[in-house]
């Protein structure tokens, strides 16, 4: 193809000539460019839509195929491995879920492939097991020990994981995690490319990285094989679009491609599509400017709350921020502060909690949507409110002083009313990301007599040893203000996550997911196979500790699973699963979503532990 363009958006550019062209379609889709609608009556019209289907096409003459692409949507996918890094990059219409189940099934090409990742992944991720019915070796991640938040494992864990399975074939984490906090890829891609296999990187929130020198360096950076992206997520394409990234020699590009094929459909969205040729010309054309506005508005928030130290802001202790371009590149790693669960932090994903304890991460989520501020998600500590290129200094503002108006309107006071946790069981914390309880306990928590089903099992012999997390140094206390430790008592260490303004502790414990995994697991088949109904019953969930998961348990957001199935149901897993319930998380995959009963294996299929 001729020298590439940056200033083009080949796909956009043809949709719009088609549209001003006006050829009569006698072609799929069945609307007509919208004219199905155009004779209704207003009441079923469909309204702006309408325009939306103007540009709406299928594989037609001039508009190329994303399955075989020798045109536009060739261009499009060059365009964007030389903006992000890539050697080659594929359009996926199907969200980063498309771009993580053809990975999975790239890498793990025959049924029994075994497959090293973190245990905090993406539900798509587990499906992509299954489908593959590949064997799982999970890693535990690494904690940090203030914010009680999983980020991913070490490279001595890697390490570990590849010198006690050679058979592995490749390697995948999560990087960032929900909350934008990350670390160092260099030394895993080192660890894989020494063993000869592929690190893979689910980067779905982290599409934007290494496109402005505030902002982390990417995974291609640090070394990945395959990169999966969010465009939607943090960048400007429509939901649904996302991209996928390769280089190196350890992925077979063409079964990939096929791979690829087989988990997207064979009619694209085109204005989906266009959205990502657009998201990467604005990065092309406007380069670090395109984030400007969105960084002042972070800016405008950080300031703010260092005159409201009621509220912090998660952040690492030390944070060693690579400058895109100069850091993490392949082969070079860069020293990590000693001990540091993470040491990066997406300056757009700003996470913040009430530092006097008092509001729990739910209910602050609530009073600032009663306020017209809309969180992305929260959990039972922090709220994230993801920033962007789009954002502006004004809505920072208005968030800021919704947040004045909440400290106004709640007492710092100790809730009166009853608590699930006894204030003996309590400690007050220190701030910022200062959270207290109990260290995780490690441990495999499967049976092994469970037959591979839609989920996990262990067949194979205890995996190598357990490893302690590591050794962190403290973090700082809330930033822009005095520690709220001295004033509080152990009962205000409580916090209000209910509507109803039930008492729960959040300091306890503040993550979506499960501890009680070894360092390194025995391998977990994986299977498609449907649980049986007459394996399985149905129990109250707080009878449910000691039984054997018979199905998906998944708080969404952020779809990482707290349990598989063939899980077993441990004591901590069923309190966080209780919290989140009267939090008023969200459930899916679960067959009572309100999660008052779990499906568990019955007695006579050793639902028992």
């Amino acid at each position: 193809m001729d020298k590439l363009q940056p200033g083009r958006a080949p796909v956009y550019e043809m949709l719009e000539q088609y549209r001003h062209k006006g050829n009569i379609s006698y072609h799929v889709p069945g609307h007509k460019n919208g004219e199905a609608y155009r004779s209704t009556v207003s009441a079923e019209s469909a309204g702006y839509l309408t325009e939306v289907m103007r540009y709406d096409v299928t594989e037609i003459t001039g508009t190329d195929d994303l399955h075989h692409p020798e045109g536009v949507i060739r261009e499009a996918q060059e365009l964007a491995a030389d903006c992000y890094g890539a050697e080659e990059s594929y359009m996926l219409v199907g969200g980063s879920t498309a771009g993580n189940l053809a990975l999975i099934l790239t890498v793990c090409s025959e049924p029994g492939s075994l497959l090293i990742l973190q245990r905090n992944v993406h539900k798509s991720v587990i499906h992509g097991l299954m489908l593959a019915g590949a064997r799982a070796v999970f890693l535990e991640p690494q904690i940090d020990p203030g914010s009680r938040l999983a980020v991913a494992p070490s490279a001595e864990t890697v390490q570990a994981a590849l010198a006690a399975y050679p058979e592995a074939a490749g390697v995948l984490v999560t990087m960032p995690n929900y909350y934008g906090m990350g670390s160092d890829l260099a030394p895993l891609a080192q660890a894989c490319h020494a063993c000869c296999v592929p690190l893979l990187v689910d980067e779905a929130h982290g599409a934007h990285y290494g496109q402005h020198p505030a902002l982390p360096a990417g995974a291609l950076a640090g070394g990945a094989d395959g990169v999966v992206q969010s465009t939607h997520k943090m960048l400007t394409a429509l939901t649904m679009g996302a991209m996928l990234h390769v280089q190196g020699p350890w992925l077979d590009r063409a079964l990939l491609r096929q791979r690829l094929a087989m988990v997207q459909s064979s009619s694209p969205s085109y204005p989906v599509m266009a959205s990502l040729d657009l998201a990467r010309r604005l990065l092309h054309s406007q380069g670090a400017g395109a984030f400007t506005a969105g960084l002042a508005a972070v800016d405008v928030l950080r300031r703010g709350l260092a005159a409201l130290p009621r509220f912090g802001l998660l952040q690492p202790a030390q944070p060693q921020q690579p400058v895109c371009g100069e850091a993490g590149a392949a082969g070079v790693s860069t020293p990590p502060l000693r001990g540091a669960a993470y040491v990066t932090q997406d300056p757009f994903k700003a996470v913040i909690y009430d530092a006097a304890g008092v509001l729990g991460g739910f209910e602050l989520q609530r009073r600032l949507e009663e306020r017209g501020i809309v969180p992305e998600m929260s959990d039972d500590r922090h709220v994230v409110l993801a920033f962007s290129l789009g954002s502006k200094a004004e809505e920072a503002a208005a968030l800021l002083t919704a947040l004045q108006d909440i400290a106004a309107q709640t007492s710092l006071a100790a809730p009166q009313t009853g608590g699930s946790a006894a204030p003996s069981d309590l400690e007050p914390t220190t701030g910022a990301d200062h959270v207290t309880g109990p260290e995780p306990t490690a441990g495999s928590d499967h049976i092994s007599d469970l037959e591979p089903v839609s989920g996990l099992d262990l067949t194979a012999d205890s995996g190598p040893g357990q490893s302690t997390y590591s050794d962190t140094a403290a973090a700082p206390a809330p930033q822009g203000g005095e520690s709220f430790s001295s004033a509080r008592t152990a009962a205000q260490a409580a916090s209000y996550n209910s509507r109803e303004g039930e008492l729960t502790f959040s300091g306890h414990i503040s993550t979506w997911n499960n501890f009680d995994i070894p360092a390194v697991s025995a391998p977990v088949a994986f299977s498609i196979r449907p649980v049986a109904a007459g394996e399985t019953e149905s129990v109250e969930l707080e009878a449910s500790a000691g039984r054997i998961a018979a199905e998906m348990v998944i708080p969404y957001p952020p779809g990482i699973p707290l349990l598989y199935p063939g899980e077993s149901i441990t004591a901590s897993v069923c309190d966080r699963l209780i919290r989140l319930r009267i939090g008023g998380a969200k459930f899916q995959a679960c067959a009572d979503p309100a999660l008052q009963h779990i499906m568990v294996y019955n007695i006579q299929k050793g639902g028992e532990a």
